[in-house]
């Protein structure tokens, strides 16, 4: 218990003093009107940002299929159950943009900072705003960066997956961009949904072969959601012994992010 307190007064310790320079570098580079492309300091400042959080918290991030996780414009998908997800997969991913409730962009300065950086704000329980966000990222695909998005669409207490919402495949339908999917592990015991402590440890970032979309419609977006959250259970039951999730319910009836 005391590593775990003295691991979350460095970790917070680090957000409290980190964000705000590095949102403010961020907002700087934006007012100048800096580019943002792959090693601008749009690239940079997440992937630095997080790698420095994550070393104050004692966390190591471990990556596991390295080639698929390498080039542009794929749309990376994976299992949610921690804050720690976005910090890990931040720290090993180039040129990528997250598509974050919109809370987070009322944020004073750290939200401006995120507008600035390509993040995408959505509003969940608004379909017409969720709609105009992927639409949103499929022009940050177009640009060539890559997105990261959680299709179950909120933090699970275990590692049993909830069922995928559609608007990432869709947007990989649109974009015919290729789908990466992620199982992380290792987050849930760090810092599970609704605990204030981090506790040290390691996080294994599964990147598995890619989904081609070429060729795929509208009609698809179901199988791809099926067969991405296939391939992460599948992963999490071998490499973990997490059991398999239910056959029935393989997207979310009606949502769409």
């Amino acid at each position: 218990m005391i590593v775990a307190l003295v691991r979350t007064a460095l970790a917070y310790l680090a957000l409290l003093v980190l964000t705000p320079t590095f949102a403010g570098a961020v907002i700087i580079a934006g007012l100048l009107g800096r580019r943002d492309r792959g090693g601008s300091i749009y690239d940079l400042v997440p992937r630095v940002w997080s790698r420095l959080v994550l070393a104050a918290a004692g966390i190591e991030v471990v990556v596991h299929g390295d080639e698929h996780r390498r080039g542009d414009r794929h749309i990376f998908v994976a299992n949610h159950n921690s804050g720690v997800e976005i910090f890990a997969l931040f720290s090993r991913l180039r040129w990528v943009k997250f598509v974050a409730k919109a809370e987070l962009f009322r944020i004073p300065i750290v939200g401006r900072a995120m507008r600035y950086a390509g993040m995408i704000p959505i509003e969940r329980s608004n379909h017409a705003g969720a709609r105009a966000s992927i639409q949103r990222a499929g022009t940050v695909i177009a640009s060539g960066a890559s997105v990261i998005l959680f299709p179950e669409g909120t933090r699970s207490r275990t590692y049993d997956l909830r069922p995928f919402k559609k608007g990432a495949f869709v947007l990989a339908i649109e974009t015919q961009s290729p789908i990466v999917p992620v199982a992380v592990h290792g987050t849930l015991e760090i810092m599970p949904k609704g605990s204030p402590l981090v506790r040290p440890g390691r996080v294994d970032l599964h990147f598995l072969p890619p989904i081609e979309t070429a060729g795929k419609s509208y009609g698809d977006r179901e199988a791809l959601a099926a067969e991405a959250r296939s391939r992460i259970a599948e992963c999490l039951r071998r490499e973990y012994g997490v059991p398999a999730p239910a056959e029935k319910a393989e997207t979310a009836p009606g949502a769409y992010i």
